[in-house]
């Protein structure tokens, strides 16, 4: 078997596992609309993401054992 009809052969495997999808990313959306979707869902990640930092920061209390770097 030639190198050639392996690599035929391995893309055919590969596009049914796939499920003959491609390469093709079309969502219908336009670049400036796929832009405001990302810019959205990135505000999102990072309200998500500041809230449980907020969170996280009330629920150690501060004045725990924590870690207390002061020199003395």
């Amino acid at each position: 078997m030639t190198r050639g009809s392996q690599r035929e052969r391995d893309r055919e495997r590969a596009l049914a596992r796939t499920g003959g999808k491609g390469r093709t990313k079309d969502d219908g959306l336009t670049p400036e609309q796929r832009r405001e979707r990302d810019a959205k869902a990135l505000q999102e990640k990072a309200a998500k993401k500041a809230a449980q930092a907020a969170a996280a920061a009330a629920s150690s209390g501060g004045g725990g054992k924590g870690n207390n770097n002061s020199k003395k």
